[in-house]
Formats: structure tokens, sequence, C-alpha cells
């Protein structure tokens, strides 16, 4: 049976080396955390993680709750955080609340004794929740509490960019199409919206929502976008633009030539719907990461400081041109 003095032996470093690189790798420099896993590869060692997390008083295993992993935000967020739960020794559980507040506070309560902290990522409950997990780490994925480790994304910047993009194109009236009233991100892109409007006199924001953060969400909301008079809309996510451009398609409105799309989170389907999302990208993997990160920095009654949000970028694809004329209702096919 291979050990870690086999595993240290072969890397050419010491026992407690090995036991870092393995555990906790950042602390580590790379060149010699690299050897350590070529040696622990070549030798075919894995480390007996129950063993050495009962002998920690630990669980071994992170929480993730999420509202929805078919919506592929959340997923991709997942895959992130259980990357980087296993490159620390770490298994992950996730729950998928669908979306109902009331589920949240029971994940949290049923998953507080299995593990040793919990991700709470876009919580639509949040005071029951943090209530419900009781005294384990908590990290806030795209929520803010005061005194709660959080990780999230820079949505101001990213409306600024939407905005300013959609205004060099033309556009001056320009619809939201919002997700659900509950969302902390929402709240976040709205405010960030009149922020951005505010600083062109030539530009107005109509807010249109709440809306379900899914496909069908945006088909409900596209015959009111149409009615606001707006040339551009941008939506809660990717999912929201999809059903919109659906719906606006189905009265023979085409985009971007009626009306231009901006999605946000640049998820998979923004690449595979036509024409393709113009969008606001976030990279959701490395959300994850910093979310789990931010469990293991954080101690019971001394939370981990909220880390400065993530860089949102706009990624411009065919949904996006300058308005040709007022929008023509062709009427239903």
């Amino acid at each position: 049976m291979v050990t870690v003095h086999d595993v240290a032996r072969v890397a050419g470093v010491s026992i407690s080396t090995v036991s870092r690189a393995l555990s906790d790798p950042d602390r580590v420099a790379p060149a010699t955390r690299q050897k350590v896993r070529t040696a622990a590869d070549e030798l075919g060692y894995r480390p007996n993680r129950a063993a050495s997390s009962l002998r920690a008083g630990r669980a071994g295993a992170y929480g993730l709750v999420v509202p929805d992993l078919a919506n592929p935000y959340f997923a991709t967020v997942a895959k992130g955080a259980q990357e980087r739960a296993r490159e620390r020794g770490y298994g992950l559980f996730v729950v998928d609340t669908e979306e109902n507040p009331d589920l949240e506070a029971e994940a949290m309560h049923t998953l507080g004794p299995q593990t040793d902290g919990v991700v709470l990522c876009s919580p639509r409950a949040v005071d029951r929740a943090l209530a419900a997990a009781e005294k384990r780490p908590v990290v806030l994925v795209n929520h803010a509490v005061d005194g709660v480790a959080a990780v999230g994304a820079d949505h101001a910047a990213g409306m600024r960019r939407a905005v300013e993009h959609l205004r060099a194109l033309g556009h001056h009236r320009i619809a939201y199409v919002g997700g659900p009233s509950s969302s902390w991100s929402d709240q976040a892109r709205r405010a960030g919206l009149a922020a951005a409007a505010a600083r062109h006199d030539d530009v107005e924001v109509v807010e249109l929502g709440a809306f379900r953060p899914q496909v069908e969400g945006g088909q409900a909301a596209a015959d009111l976008v149409v009615a606001t008079g707006a040339t551009a809309v941008i939506t809660f996510n990717d999912l929201v633009a999809v059903g919109l451009v659906d719906r606006l398609r189905a009265r023979r409105l085409r985009v971007p030539d009626d009306f231009s799309v901006v999605g946000c989170d640049d998820s998979y389907v923004a690449s595979l719907v036509d024409p393709p999302l113009t969008t606001l990208r976030v990279d959701l993997r490395a959300l994850g990461r910093a979310a789990v990160d931010q469990l293991v920095a954080s101690a019971p009654g001394s939370p981990a400081p909220h880390l400065p949000p993530l860089d949102v970028d706009l990624v411009v694809r065919s949904s996006t041109a300058p308005p040709t004329a007022p929008p023509v209702d062709r009427g239903e096919p």
C-alpha cells in the first residue's frame, strides 16, 4: 500500500509538505506542489480524506445551495465550487431549492450537521436561511449581508457597459426585463442601470418585471417590451433573453433589426440562440471557486471579509445593432 512517506521520498520533500500540497495547495509553491502531485499520480497514492477529517474534527464536506440547477448560471457556479472543493480535499453536497424560499432554510438546516460550511448562492430568503445555518460558516454568492463573507460580480460596471454599448449604436430608449423581486442581483442591476442612465441625458431606461428567470419569463415580457417603444432591451439573464427573442419572432419582429437584445451571464445558451446573444460575462467557475476559498478562510465567529467583485465583461454578438427604423409589428404569422 502506497503511503504519504512514499510520496515524500519520490518527490524529495518532507511528509508535512506532501500533506500541505494535497490538502491546502495554496500554501505550497507551484513547482513543489506539481512535484508532489506528479509523485502521487505515479505511485497511485490516494489520501484517506475521511480519516484526516475525523482526526481534525471536521465533516470533510461543504454544502452548496442554489435556486435552480437547470439554470446554466448556477450549474456553472456549482462546477467551479466542486472543482475547488476537490482540490482542497473536500466533498461538496449540492442542493437545488427550485426557487422556493422555504426550501432554502430547510436545506441550510439539513446540511449543517453534515458539512463544515455552506455556500448560499443567490438566496431568495437570506435572513431565514442564515438563521437556519446556526453557527456553521456561510459564504454568500451574489448577495451582501453585514458580517457575512461574500463573493459576487460587479453588476454596476456590467450595466454601464451594456448601456454605453447600446447608446453608441444609437439606442436611447432601453427596456430592462427584471428577474425575481427577491433577487439581490436584480436589485443591483436595476441600481446599476439607473446610475448608467443618469450619466447620459439622452438615455431613458424603462424597467419591467419581476419575471421568472427562465425562458417563460422572457416570453411573458416580450409584449410589454414592445409596448414601451424601446428599441433595445437588457434582460435579467440569458434564458429570459432566449424567451424574449422567441416571442418577438412569433410577432414577426426581428432581432436585431427591430430590437437589440442584451442578456446577462454568457451562459452556454447565449451562443446557441439565433441570433447569438450579446451578453454580459462573468467567470462563473471563478465565482464558485472563490466562494469555496472564502469558506476555507472563514472560521466560526470571525467571518472572512467581502472580496472585491469579479469583473463583468461585455461580449458583443449578433443580437445588437444600430436601430434601423421604429419597430413594425407584422402581426401573428
